[in-house]
């Protein structure tokens, strides 16, 4: 017996006949028997044409098509088989043909309402689950992650599906019953289109293919695949990002707003129970943003009873530090040790959408970490490396300057606050700005990574690969903005346009004009370029009105920081200059003050360069990176505040035998919550 596996289906649009015993060919979903289509047994290249069958009643058969694994690790059949195993409203034929013979003029089966439902919904879940297939595998191939979130993302995945109870027998009715109880008040019923008469409508006259769709669509949503990648990735201890997922995925380079030309190619054009198209149920209107990615990760973790580990603290960390181009083998160490003495709650994913992100909190403790080794509390390491003398003997900035910056005006106003002691100081040379403890930073400078940050501040932004040159601008259109656009049906004349465009661009782009010449005169009539700078910008203007006054002229210390300041009064912060008295040499906190209804803040040059270029790397606002700072210090002062309390209650810590308590020394843990991190045994 013959078979048409791949053929289709004219009337319900499912792949897959079977030949029965009069010749013909019969659905396997609807039983519907294929017209033009007829097993002679005979192969077409040996067929000779006649009057019976000229008129295209036979038809080749043609193998089914199957589709290559997605990854060496799971076949996408199994991949595929497990939401099959789902589904008990779609159902298959037997394989055995008709019962009857078709000489009583059967005709095709009308579709009903369940086969609508039916087909939609299995189709959407099937697209998403390609869309999350597609994903692992530019993950795997492009950016090397472990093939092991493959295996972790299935199970997430058929959990979540079937949380959603989208394929319970209710499940159609209840949306078309809440699709007509939503509008309230007398409402024009609109009757159906003549194109769309067949299908099922409510009693609004909209199509209930429609309403099914925004019903699936809004229960398991496109980027809800980014989010599935990102926990995959997540729970494979990966040091990959939310804001990785979003950019991948805004680049192109991450299978989403283009995803619905690949899932149209494996599942197919619309049939007649799902005609939409894969453009309007697979194509993003737009993205989400981080914070919404790890809060939807965390919703969807609690929704299956998924508990998720923190996030891996050593790879990100290690590659924050080497993008920050920082020495990884001194700070890590000394991070992690702080790392799992706090194990600071913010490392795990919540549900919570308004919670600072993860990340934040893996840079707050690279910072605390930073300032600790590097003795970075004010003391002007940054003004120090600019030529000349900041301070003066009185301790303000030198002359030549009008930087109208008071910094006891600072403290009155609590902006920054410091930890007080009863030793009081005041130095105003350079040993003022040397750590106290030597035991802790003996050797450390933070001169030179103040520098390098810096100098890499401006290098640290995000910069899109589609946006260093117009050839990778068109070609990211090409592939991602117009995803499955084609030319009109056999329009030769708009292809040989674009053909001739894209040739003269490129010519344009290999010429290069000619550079200026100043002994050229001919030159200098055609280009005005050069004639203005060889000889009107030397010529000085006739009214001594329009002279610029610049006062005393700036030196390149002054300068710097005047733009230094400039920068932090864009970010909402205060400059405050160098420490010149001195009191005390360990952690100096900073605080904020509510001014005006909106927050002030204050800070020296030297954390400032530290949080920006932080804040920068992670892609967040100066604010958020500070208060993100500022939430873990807290953590830090409370713990060390209340360790003497906690340990006692220990089971493990028993007074020893051997040991002698009384002649330990007692340290007494002051009352305010300002606390020397400084002198932690780490």
């Amino acid at each position: 017996m013959a078979s048409g596996l791949g053929l289709e289906c004219q009337v319900c649009g499912f792949v897959g006949l079977d030949d029965g015993s009069d010749g013909f060919f019969y659905c396997q979903r609807c039983g519907a028997q294929a017209e033009g289509i007829r097993d002679t047994a005979v192969d077409n290249d040996d067929m000779i044409l006649t009057k019976d069958n000229v008129a295209g009643l036979v038809q080749r058969r043609v193998p089914a098509v199957k589709n290559e694994p997605l990854t060496q690790s799971q076949p996408a059949s199994q991949f595929w088989e497990d939401l099959w195993t789902q589904v008990d409203d779609v159902k298959v034929g037997d394989g055995v043909g008709p019962t009857e013979p078709s000489d009583f003029g059967r005709g095709p089966r009308t579709l009903e309402y369940h086969d609508y439902y039916s087909e939609l919904r299995i189709r959407y879940v099937m697209g998403v689950q390609i869309m999350i297939q597609l994903q692992m595998k530019a993950l795997i191939e492009t950016f090397k992650v472990h093939p092991i979130i493959v295996d972790l993302v299935q199970p997430i995945w058929m959990r979540f599906v079937a949380s959603t109870k989208v394929f319970t027998d209710g499940w159609a009715d209840q949306a078309i019953a809440e699709s007509e109880s939503q509008v309230q008040g007398e409402t024009e019923i609109v009757g159906p289109r003549p194109r769309h008469k067949n299908e099922p409508h409510n009693l609004l006259g909209k199509r209930n293919v429609m309403i099914w769709y925004q019903s699936v669509s809004k229960t398991i949503p496109l980027c809800y695949s980014l989010v599935f990648s990102f926990l995959a990735c997540h729970l494979a201890r990966e040091a990959v990002l939310p804001t990785d997922i979003i950019n991948w995925a805004l680049e192109g380079k991450l299978p989403y707003f283009a995803a619905f030309v690949d899932i149209d190619k494996q599942m197919g054009p619309p049939t007649n129970a799902c005609p939409l198209k894969s453009s309007l149920m697979f194509r993003p209107i737009q993205s989400i943003s981080t914070q919404k990615l790890e809060s939807l990760a965390g919703i969807i973790a609690h929704s299956i009873g998924l508990l998720l580990p923190p996030v891996n603290f050593y790879a990100i960390a290690s590659r924050y530090l080497n993008q920050l181009s920082l020495p990884v083998e001194t700070i890590l160490p000394h991070a992690c040790k702080i790392y799992e003495w706090s194990m600071p709650a913010e490392l795990w994913i919540s549900a919570n959408d308004s919670r600072l992100p993860t990340r934040a909190y893996v840079l707050s403790l690279l910072i605390v970490s930073i300032r600790i080794l590097y003795n970075i509390h004010g003391f002007g390491k940054w003004e120090m490396s600019l030529s000349g003398t900041l301070k003066n003997k009185d301790g303000n900035i030198s002359k030549g300057t009008d930087i109208d910056v008071d910094e006891e005006k600072v403290d009155e106003n609590n902006v920054a606050e410091m930890s007080d002691t009863s030793s009081s100081e005041s130095d105003n040379d350079d040993s003022a700005a040397d750590p106290c403890d030597k035991k802790v930073a003996p050797n450390l400078d933070a001169t030179d990574i103040l520098l390098v940050l810096h100098s890499k501040y401006s290098e640290l932004i995000h910069t899109s690969d589609y946006c260093k040159d117009l050839e990778s601008y068109l070609k990211y259109c090409k592939d991602v903005v117009f995803a499955g656009t084609e030319l009109s049906f056999e329009d030769h004349e708009e292809a040989q346009i674009i053909e001739d465009l894209w040739n003269f661009y490129q010519k344009k782009e290999d010429y290069k004009p000619p550079e200026c010449s100043p002994s050229s005169s001919s030159q200098l009539m055609r280009s005005p370029t050069c004639a203005q700078t060889g000889t009107k910008e030397t010529k000085k203007p006739k009214n001594d009105n329009a002279k610029i006054t610049l006062g005393p002229k700036e030196s390149h210390k002054e300068r710097a920081i005047r733009q230094m300041i400039s920068n932090m009064e864009e970010n909402h912060f205060t400059y405050i200059p160098p420490r010149t008295k001195v009191k005390r040499h360990d952690y100096l906190h900073y605080t904020r003050k509510k001014v005006n209804g909106a927050y002030a803040h204050a800070a020296h040059a030297d954390y400032y360069i530290l949080l920006r270029s932080c804040a920068r790397v992670a892609q967040l606002d100066v604010r958020i990176m500070h208060a993100a700072v500022q939430n873990f210090e807290r953590r830090l002062a409370w713990l060390e505040k209340n360790i003497q309390h906690c340990l006692p209650r220990m089971v493990y810590a028993e007074p020893c035998q051997f040991c002698n308590a009384d002649d330990e020394p007692t340290h007494s843990v002051p009352d305010d919550e300002y606390v020397d991190f400084s002198k932690l045994n780490l």
